[in-house]
């Protein structure tokens, strides 16, 4: 598959403006991670706890895996899935693919065999990063299930894991090349520049397989250069990271946003609320981005008595729009933080954001401002810019774009409006100072604690179920999660219907990730639809939401 290249997205003149305004720089990932060793030596760069690296480590490390990875016929340009927790491992997994001029290709560690699969044969996957096993689900089984059937697929690195080696599986320590690290990065020079291929990460949107975004460095690290500015990231900050490294938002706040500082970043692979908030005392975190939800159940189980979170002084919140009623406790629950909120997606990384020198109102009322060098317009089905105050689609242009969906220039060509804006899909509204507030999404998907996911997905699994005649997926309103996934169901034998176990196990079964699975069905005769056939899900999504708010309220 042709793998898009700077020149699909930008013109020369906006590739020369990127790099005249410091947005893009010539650094590669491993020049970069080269010259911040140099400067920064021992100074602890990652850790999770049970696991940490400086900053000469992760270079000297990435170098001797980088030649493994080349004596196992990694080259320049090949495709190379990383299916990891946060580990502090990841950071030296994802500088040794680079280093070689590889693609990383993240997935997010919740998924299972169907998506997994998929993400292997669209991005045409030569060789994995995995964990043998990770709450007790067998990952390198599944790999080796999956390799099995892809000849393409010649490697599967086990990190972590007492594994024999095989003629396809290798644990990771015996990829680490014995060849002096000065040597390793001497043999290795430069096989790509900033402005080559560096990432593709997978987003979920309307339809029911996800789409690869292809990112440069230089796209990626644009934003993060940009979020250091809007969050005062300094050498001294240390950051904590709970969400996906996997993902755009762990993989630019966990790793890029420190690195580029001089910083220090806490990953943590399993996310409760309480061991977080000891976490974030005892590394001393002071930068935090996560999904609405992390902050909402930190905020549950906080107790000044015995939580520290003095060293907090920016909490994000991204994912999902932060209601005002979360601001305001968290300002009094962590009153040394600024709380902040972001809205991006995949696509572009952020879209908009509050910053530390923001009018604390600001996120109380928006979702932010579009960052210096980046610009944000609402507009209609047309593409054309609404007034202020109208609702309309929010689309974004600037040097964090990603150069196209892998494999899919026709839905790459339908993102953009005729001034060269790219569409979200997601609702908003302006303000007269340019800040944004999200207020719905004109694509079919539901946001669970900040992950996006795709109702047709689920739709088009449960089509396949002898028991089920029509079915639609909807997103029910939930406080702690902002959405969970519901299902409406017209049984084929109305007097023996599929009970919610039932429909969860039967996706789970083919692959879906639990988080993915509904956690309510409702049983009905029919599922309204249009003249045309078109389901009115209006109507299912205000039916929940009414039967949600009788239950909340006691009616």
């Amino acid at each position: 598959m042709e793998i898009p290249t700077l020149s699909d997205r930008y013109s020369a003149t906006e590739v020369q403006g990127y790099y005249d305004s410091g947005c893009w720089s010539t650094d590669t990932f491993a020049e970069l991670i080269a010259r911040q060793a140099e400067t920064w030596g021992d100074k602890t760069f990652i850790t999770d706890g049970t696991t940490a690296f400086s900053y000469a480590e992760l270079r000297d490390l990435s170098a001797r895996l980088a030649i493994g990875l080349r004596e196992r016929g990694v080259g320049a340009g090949d495709r190379v899935a990383v299916q990891l927790p946060n580990w502090a491992e990841f950071a030296v997994v994802a500088a040794a693919i680079a280093r070689l001029g590889a693609i990383m290709v993240p997935i997010m560690p919740i998924y299972r065999r169907d998506e997994v699969g998929h993400v292997l044969d669209d991005a045409q996957v030569s060789a994995v990063f995995t964990a043998s096993t990770f709450k007790n689900f067998d990952h390198l089984g599944m790999y080796r299930d999956l390799a099995a059937t892809r000849p393409t697929v010649h490697t599967i690195a086990a990190v972590r894991a007492e594994v024999d080696a095989d003629g396809v599986v290798v644990p990771l320590a015996n990829l680490l090349s014995e060849v002096d690290a000065v040597e390793a990065a001497a043999t290795l020079g430069s096989p790509v520049t900033a402005d080559d291929p560096y990432v593709i990460v997978y987003t979920s949107g309307t339809t029911a397989r996800p789409k690869g975004c292809v990112h440069t460095f230089n796209t990626y690290a644009s934003g993060a250069r940009a979020l250091n500015t809007a969050f005062a990231f300094t050498p001294e900050d240390v950051g904590f990271s709970p969400s996906p490294i996997t993902h755009t938002t762990g993989l630019v706040t966990g790793v890029l946003i420190p690195l580029l500082a001089g910083g220090s970043t806490h990953v943590m692979a399993e996310w409760e609320p309480r061991r977080g908030l000891a976490e974030i005392a005892e590394y001393r975190c002071s930068v935090t981005v996560t999904a609405t939800t992390f902050i909402q159940m930190a905020l549950d189980v906080f107790d000044p008595a015995e939580h520290d979170a003095s060293s907090l002084r920016v909490w994000v919140s991204a994912g999902a729009p932060i209601p005002r009623s979360v601001v305001e406790r968290a300002r009094t629950a962590f009153p040394a933080a600024k709380i902040l909120s972001l809205y991006g997606r995949s696509e572009n990384l952020c879209t908009t954001t509050c910053t530390v020198d923001d009018d604390p109102e600001k996120s109380l009322t928006s979702d932010g401002a579009a960052l210096p060098y980046s610009a944000v317009q609402v507009v209609d089905d047309n593409g054309n810019e609404v007034p202020v105050g109208e609702e309309g689609d929010i689309a974004y242009t600037g040097p964090s774009h990603m150069l196209a969906y892998l494999g899919r220039p026709e839905e790459t060509a339908e993102l953009y409006t005729p001034a060269g804006f790219s569409r979200s899909g997601d609702l908003g509204r302006s303000d007269a100072d340019g800040y944004v507030r999200v207020t719905g999404r004109t694509k079919d998907i539901v946001i669970r604690g900040g992950m996006n996911i795709s109702v047709r997905e689920i739709e088009d699994l449960l089509a396949e179920h002898p028991g089920i005649r029509a079915n639609a997926v909807v997103g029910m309103p939930d406080l702690r999660l902002g959405e969970r996934v519901c299902c409406y169901i017209v049984p084929t034998d109305t007097a023996n219907p599929p009970t919610l176990d039932l429909v969860k196990a039967y996706l789970e079964d083919r692959g879906l990730a639990i988080q993915k699975t509904p956690e309510r069905v409702e049983i009905v005769t029919d599922i309204p639809t249009t003249a045309t056939g078109k389901i009115q899900k209006h109507l299912l999504r205000q039916d929940i939401a009414d039967k949600v708010e009788q239950v909340t309220s006691g009616a």
